[in-house]
């Protein structure tokens, strides 16, 4: 038994103020967008929901989509039925024959938002129910804590039965924040950072820093296929390429002290701050968890968030690690974050990283380099980027310059 359509939710924080119709047409462009290549469904906007009327397809591909779009709070396959009570009746008692696990409980929840239909909740609850009960063998009813709960929805031209709400990703639809530019290493933390962002509806570029030939283009190309789960929730992800390799070496030749990664994680956040003022992004997110590492001490933040600026986002900067990756897991980055490839990151670190750095220190040793600013703007100009979607093969490298 196929359900005619998906109710899509948007819940209560987009339906507040003016911003309200913009919200649910960017939620309804991206799921028109996600779902192109299933003709024969209709999208039907109506207050705070949109129903994807299926017209015979499978709600499977509409629910794969849902997931992927910020916004919604639920979704809910479901049945339509006339607006009387012997089609509501039967098609009630057809649902609950047509389930794969049949019940040992249920109750009904009816709601009449066409007040013009004859009969009130209540009592369609015991109408219902008592149907239900006559053509459904060994089931009972639980008002308060029953297996299944038959939804029914009496609106102005139809009714809509349900048993299932699924939890959709909420937050706020992707973009309607602006944009920030995502610093993504090969790690677990920082795509899930990313998502939380895009959650939140900011657009996210993302930005890597390898050093090939120190790092290889497995490492490159580990990123890319992170940026492209990230893809799965945004229709699209643009991923620029930064080569860090002369920066690195030169600051390691110059300074190579407990400091380094201080003076390299600043270097980092410059030449990020310069590819956001082209590509008019307003931020920068990064992937730090306040003191998972050495350089994630509250005085290395604060070091290194002087070297810009930009506000820093830092999403995760007060959760724990086993809640990263949990979160990673869900969104399916996880598995290809713990590939053994190595990234920038993980070279010319010093054998005991500062945990309190000087800010007075660290600027002096930045003056003592005085190419340093050049070098900056050398990989900012030599950066690569590449659009990324959720499929490999449409990915298109373009060289800005």
């Amino acid at each position: 038994m196929k359900p005619d359509v998906v109710i899509a939710r948007f819940g209560e924080l987009t339906l507040k103020g003016r911003n309200r119709s913009r919200f649910e047409k960017r939620v309804l462009a991206q799921l028109q967008s996600l779902l192109a290549n299933v003709p024969q469904l209709r999208f039907v906007p109506e207050f705070g929901r949109i129903y994807v009327e299926l017209h015979g397809a499978s709600a499977e591909p509409v629910a794969a989509a849902l997931d992927k779009v910020f916004g919604l709070y639920s979704y809910s396959p479901a049945f339509v039925a006339s607006l009387e009570l012997e089609a509501i009746q039967e098609k009630a008692a057809a649902m609950f024959a047509a389930l794969p696990q049949r019940p040992r409980t249920f109750k009904v929840a009816v709601r009449r938002a066409n007040r013009a239909f004859p009969i009130d909740s209540q009592r369609m609850n015991e109408l219902l129910g008592g149907y239900v009960l006559d053509h459904t063998p060994g089931l009972a009813v639980d008002v308060k804590s029953p297996e299944t709960v038959l939804h029914v929805e009496l609106r102005e031209t139809r009714a809509l039965l349900y048993t299932d709400v699924v939890e959709g990703t909420g937050g706020y639809p992707y973009g309607v924040s602006g944009k920030a530019m995502l610093m993504l290493s090969g790690g677990i933390d920082s795509p899930v950072a990313g998502w939380l962002a895009m959650r939140r509806g900011l657009e996210v570029e993302a930005v890597h820093f390898h050093s090939f030939p120190f790092t290889s283009e497995r490492a490159k190309e580990k990123v890319a296929d992170l940026a492209r789960v990230l893809a799965q929730y945004s229709g699209g992800l643009k991923l620029h390429m930064v080569p860090f390799t002369e920066l690195q070496t030169k600051v390691h030749e110059a300074y190579s002290g407990n400091l380094l990664v201080t003076v390299l994680r600043r270097a980092m956040l410059r030449i990020t701050e310069r590819l956001a003022e082209r590509e008019k992004a307003l931020a920068v997110v990064t992937g730090e968890s306040l003191g998972q590492v050495a350089s994630q001490t509250l005085p290395g933040l604060n070091a290194s968030r002087r070297a810009v600026q930009l506000p820093i986002l830092q999403p995760l900067i007060m959760t724990d690690k086993r809640d990263i990756i949990r979160m990673a897991q869900q969104i399916g980055t996880y598995p290809i974050s713990i590939l053994p490839y190595e990234d920038c990151c993980t070279l010319f670190v010093p054998p005991s990283p500062s945990t309190n750095p000087n800010m007075r220190v660290v600027e002096a040793i930045e003056h003592r380099m005085p190419w340093l600013p050049e070098l900056i703007e050398q990989a900012a100009a030599g950066t690569e980027t590449m659009t990324v979607t959720a499929q490999r093969q449409t990915d298109e490298l373009a060289h800005l310059f």
